[in-house]
């Protein structure tokens, strides 16, 4: 389930507070867990300041708590504070916005470079995955997992998002993905070439805004392509 934290503190430093922030997000780029904050200011009371940081999932909040980046920003921020700030955790019932910003990061973190990272804050337990180029759905998280997997062994690749819509509780993706062939794929030998294909995704999101099921469309053929993988058919 979705998580959000509440802080609400007292300062009048708002503005080294601010820098302070800055910092942190650059010092935790690609392994902060928050997928969005908002700070905002009393109009009432200047030096009241309240910030909302949502996450995909408690779990995930914790792993982000954990990260000795965010131990060190606490006791800066505290420094700031006249007063010690409150803190309040809030399960997300529904939050429509949001399911954008976990497909994005479902995007992210399927190409993010080294062990794959766990996926239990991203998708459901029993999601089905859709895809053109496989007979059948792959059901679980294990399953899944194993296909991304068969894809990461493959090739280092990235997604670039170019658009999303988002509906109720479905997400609609427009992606470009740029890969570079290093192992085998699909009988393919290692080719070391580039190839880029373009595609959308249309993900349903469940009660705990988890991913609970998934289309793909993309042109597989024109990848493999790309891959030289017709090459020899045209010879």
């Amino acid at each position: 389930m979705t998580f959000v934290q509440l802080i609400e503190c007292r300062t009048s430093r708002l503005d080294e507070m601010d820098r302070l922030m800055d910092r942190w997000v650059e010092q935790t780029k690609g392994k902060r867990t928050a997928t969005h904050a908002v700070v905002g200011k009393d109009r009432s009371d200047a030096s009241h300041v309240v910030e909302i940081v949502e996450f995909p999932s408690y779990e995930e909040a914790m792993r982000n708590s954990n990260l000795p980046e965010t131990d060190q920003v606490l006791h800066e921020m505290l420094a700031l504070c006249d007063g010690m700030p409150t803190f309040t955790d809030l399960d997300v019932e529904r939050d429509e916005r949001f399911y954008a910003d976990t497909a994005r990061r479902f995007f992210e973190t399927i190409a993010a470079p080294g062990p794959l990272a766990p996926l239990d804050g991203l998708i459901a337990e029993d999601c089905h995955d859709h895809d053109p180029g496989n007979e059948q759905a792959t059901i679980g998280m294990d399953a899944i997992r194993r296909e991304i997997g068969m894809w990461r062994a493959a090739f280092d690749f990235t997604f670039l998002v170019e658009d999303q819509i988002a509906q109720g509780d479905r997400v609609c993706t427009r992606w470009t993905w740029t890969g570079v062939q290093k192992a085998e794929f699909l009988g393919l030998p290692n080719t070391g070439r580039q190839a880029t294909t373009t595609g959308t995704t249309i993900h349903r999101f469940d009660g705990d805004g988890k991913i609970a099921e998934a289309w793909w469309q993309y042109d597989r053929l024109g990848l493999m392509d790309r891959l030289g993988a017709l090459d020899e058919l045209e010879n």
